[in-house]
C-alpha cells in the first residue's frame, strides 16, 4: 500500500543513502515492491507518509511489547529529556534498570549495559574467550547474532534473505575460530563438545530461534547444552535479544529453569530505544574492565532516556498480573486463525507460535531447523505480504522473520487480521 510520500523518500533516499535503508530488510527486497515510510505510531497502529494505518505485527522487531507510544513510556523519556539526554557519565536510571534485570534473572549477577543486540553479543564472546582463554566459539546455523564478524556464519534473518553466505569483508581467519553446528541437533552438538571441548570458549545459542522465523527448542536440546558446556567448561551464552521479557518476564531461561553462564538482552528492555545488555555469574562479569583485563566500552551505553523507558516498560511488565496470560490468549488467537485460514485455503503452510511470537512458514515440512526454514516458498510469502499490506496489515517483509503480538491488540484486531490473512491466503491459492 504504498504511496505518493513513501515512492519519493524512497528515491531521496537512495541518493543520500547506502542502499536507501539504514538496514537491509527494510528494503522490501523479499517480498517486492518499495518499502513504506512510516510517520507515527500508536498502540497497535501505524501510520504511514501517505496516511494510510496499518495493524502492525513487527513492532520495530519485538521490543514495543507495550505498543507505540505507550503513555508510561512517553511521560518517562519527557521527563528524563527535561533534565538531559546524556551525560557519558553515571545515572541513577542505568542503575535501577540493571536492579531490575538482576531481580528478573537468576542467572544474571551483574549485568553492563551496551547500545545494541550487536554489541551485547560480541561483548559477550570476548569476555568468554577472555574469561575462559580459550578461542573457540560454537554457533546455530540460522541463528543470528548480530553482525558480529566472527558470528556472520551461517546466520539466519536479513543474511538468509538476501542469501549472502557470511559477508565479504570478513577476513577468514576472523571465522576460522567459529564452529557451526545444526540448530536442535542434540547430537552433533555433544559430538562437538566431547572432540573440540578444551578449546571451546562458548556455545551461542538463541534459545528459542527467532531469525530463522520462529523455531522452538526441541525437548532435552537446552539441557543437553547446559550439560555438555559443564562438562567441558565452556560457557554457555544464551542470546535472548528477542525473547528476554517477551515470552516470559525475564525471558526463556525463567520459563525453562536452565541457567546460562551469559546472557545477553536487547530490544525490550530499552522501551523500543537503542539499547542492549549482557550479564552473567559474578566471577565471569569481574572479568570486565575496569575489574577486569577484558576490555568494553562505549561512549552513550547506559543513555538515561533509553534507561528510564526501558525501567518503565518493565514496571509495566512485572506489575500488569495478567500481563503473559494475555499475550498467550492474543498469540493463540491469532495463531488458530491463521492455521484455519491456510486449510481452507488449501495452501502449504504451517504457524509455528510459542507466546506472543509466531511464524507463517510457507512450506509442508516441519520447521525445527535452518534446513527445514530453508524449504519455504519465500515467493509464496512474498504474494501473502503483498496481499496482507493492501488489507492494512503491516507484517515482517522477509520470510524468516517472526510476528510480534503487543499488549496494545485487542481480540477485534486479532479478528480483523484473521480475516484479512484469509483472503491472501486465498490469493496465494489463487
Amino acid at each position: 500500500m504504498s504511496g505518493t510520500r513513501s515512492h519519493d523518500l524512497f528515491e531521496r533516499a537512495r541518493k543520500a543513502i547506502a542502499g536507501g535503508v539504514n538496514s537491509p530488510v527494510r528494503a522490501f527486497r523479499a517480498v517486492g515492491g518499495e518499502p513504506v515510510f512510516f510517520r507515527s505510531g500508536r498502540g497497535s497502529r501505524l501510520v504511514d507518509v501517505d496516511g494510510h494505518e496499518y495493524v502492525d505485527y513487527v513492532g520495530a522487531w519485538g521490543p514495543l511489547i507495550l505498543g507505540h507510544a505507550h503513555p508510561g513510556v512517553v511521560e518517562a523519556v519527557r521527563a528524563q529529556m527535561a533534565l538531559g539526554s546524556a551525560f557519558g557519565a553515571p545515572t541513577e536510571p542505568e542503575v535501577e534498570l540493571a536492579e531490575a534485570i538482576v531481580g528478573a534473572l537468576p542467572s544474571v549477577r551483574r549485568v553492563r549495559m551496551v547500545n545494541s543486540g550487536t554489541e551485547a553479543t560480541l561483548s559477550a564472546v570476548r569476555l568468554a574467550r577472555g574469561f575462559t582463554g580459550r578461542d573457540i566459539v560454537v554457533k546455530m546455523e540460522g541463528c543470528y547474532h548480530g553482525h558480529v564478524d566472527a558470528l556472520l556464519v551461517k546466520a539466519g534473518s536479513g543474511v538468509a534473505t538476501l542469501a549472502i553466505p557470511g559477508s565479504p569483508g570478513i577476513p577468514r581467519a576472523v571465522t576460522e575460530q567459529t564452529r557451526v553446528l545444526p540448530y536442535n541437533d542434540t547430537q552433533a552438538a555433544v559430538d562437538l563438545l566431547r572432540a573440540e571441548g578444551s578449546g571451546i570458549a562458548a556455545v551461542l545459542v538463541e534459545p528459542i530461534a527467532g531469525n530463522m522465523g520462529l523455531v522452538p527448542p526441541r525437548a532435552g536440546y537446552l539441557e543437553a547444552l547446559r550439560e555438555e558446556t559443564r562438562r567441558c567448561g565452556a560457557l554457555l551464552i544464551f542470546d535472548e535479544v528477542i525473547t528476554g521479557f517477551r515470552v516470559a518476564y525475564g525471558g526463556v531461561q525463567t520459563q525453562i529453569g536452565i541457567e546460562p553462564d551469559l546472557t545477553c538482552l536487547g530490544k525490550i528492555i530499552g522501551g523500543g530505544f537503542p539499547v542492549g545488555a549482557y550479564g552473567g555469574r559474578e566471577e565471569v562479569m569481574a572479568a570486565v574492565a575496569p575489574d577486569g583485563p577484558v576490555y568494553q566500552a562505549g561512549t552513550l551505553s547506559g543513555n538515561p532516556v533509553a534507561m528510564r523507558a526501558g525501567i518503565e516498560t518493565l514496571r509495566v511488565l512485572r506489575d500488569t498480573p495478567d500481563a503473559y496470560e494475555r499475550l498467550e490468549k492474543l498469540g493463540a488467537r491469532l495463531e488458530n486463525g491463521l492455521k484455519e485460514g491456510i486449510r481452507e485455503a488449501g495452501v502449504r503452510a504451517q504457524v509455528v507460535r510459542r507466546g506472543s511470537m509466531l511464524t507463517v512458514f510457507f512450506t509442508d515440512r516441519p520447521v525445527g531447523d535452518w534446513s527445514g526454514a530453508a524449504t519455504c516458498d519465500t515467493k509464496m510469502y512474498a504474494v501473502f505480504f503483498r496481499a496482507m499490506l493492501e488489507e492494512g496489515v503491516y507484517l515482517p517483509p522477509a520470510q524468516f522473520e517472526t510476528f510480534f503480538v503487543s499488549l496494545a491488540h485487542t481480540d477485534p484486531e486479532i479478528d480483523r487480521t484473521i480475516e484479512s490473512a484469509r483472503r491472501a491466503l486465498r490469493a496465494c491459492a489463487r
